[in-house]
């Protein structure tokens, strides 16, 4: 079982280092692709290999799993719009730590909408991550970088959208009549489709034009997509969600080393620590200092 749990936990960490890279992906991609046409190359993609990996699997659907896939679907689109269109206008360092906010988000919104209690823990979090924010995000005197600031919000949409989409999916899987691998197989569908007709209204979508931005869209759809979508919920059935939760934290600290290392971004050091403190806000929230807590009374014991 050990074994299961390390394997499952390496597969996340590639899941985790694959979105850490998108960022740099689709600021590559941007280049070339508008933002729309760019997502429904990316989910429409995914789909499809979903679905030629697991046919027998996804084509039992039923209505219920499909209406909610459909709710869920529509959520994603607005992070897929906070995101992409966030890279667009502010720096990938930025955009990697702002949409790894979803964490705090998300039992913030559960708290707000749905009655979930919020402990003092998480009350910590909030506080910390909204200082990593100012830290990371504000002029070196603190005023707002306006040249920043649009992108920074739409990063910041998109953590808030990814938090309602788990809020959504909680509530979609604990219906018996929904399958979660199919829901989560239709939701890039429905992802694809919205954003295709978005392409068609408001852009002139057309196929990459090098053989660069090919292969970063490529890489974008089957490996940050598509891989990641179907290998997420395999491993989670071998380890805890603290673990998956800790190893997401990861994703903006790979998307700040894959910034320096290819886009040659360097922070500031009041940036710097403003990571720092969103990545421990998030570390806080999900670590279960309770169970410490009770190992050490029974090890007194």
């Amino acid at each position: 079982m050990m074994n299961q749990q390390i394997k499952a936990d390496m597969m996340l960490l590639l899941v985790t280092l694959c979105w850490g890279i998108s960022y740099f992906l689709m600021d590559l991609s941007l280049a070339d692709l508008d933002p729309f046409t760019l997502n429904a190359y990316r989910f429409l993609g995914a789909f499809l290999i979903a679905c030629l990996l697991s046919f027998k699997k996804v084509k039992t659907v039923n209505r219920t799993t499909l209406r909610y896939s459909l709710l869920v679907g529509f959520a994603l689109v607005f992070v897929y719009i906070g995101a992409t269109f966030g890279v667009k206008y502010t720096t990938l360092s930025n955009s990697g730590f702002l949409c790894a906010l979803t964490g705090v988000f998300t039992p913030l919104l559960g708290w707000i909408f749905l009655r979930q209690r919020l402990s003092r823990k998480m009350c910590l979090t909030v506080i910390l991550s909204f200082a990593g924010i100012a830290l990371l995000t504000l002029k070196d005197n603190f005023s707002i970088n306006m040249g920043n600031l649009k992108g920074d919000l739409l990063c910041t949409m998109c953590a808030v959208a990814y938090a309602v989409d788990l809020l959504l999916t909680e509530k979609a899987v604990s219906h018996k009549e929904v399958d979660a691998y199919q829901l989560g197989v239709f939701q890039l569908g429905v992802t694809g489709a919205l954003n295709l007709m978005m392409a068609c209204l408001t852009e002139t979508p057309h196929l990459p034009q090098s053989g660069q931005i090919w292969g970063a869209v490529i890489f974008l759809s089957v490996f940050c997509t598509g891989v990641a979508f179907v290998v997420q919920p395999i491993a989670q059935q071998y380890t805890s969600a603290s673990h998956v939760g800790i190893i997401f934290t990861l994703e903006p600290v790979f998307a700040g080393v894959v910034a320096f290392l290819f886009a040659g971004e360097v922070l500031s050091a009041k940036s710097y620590l403003g990571a720092v403190l969103m990545i421990a806000s998030i570390l806080i929230m999900e670590i279960d200092f309770s169970s410490f807590r009770k190992k050490e009374k029974n090890e007194k014991l």
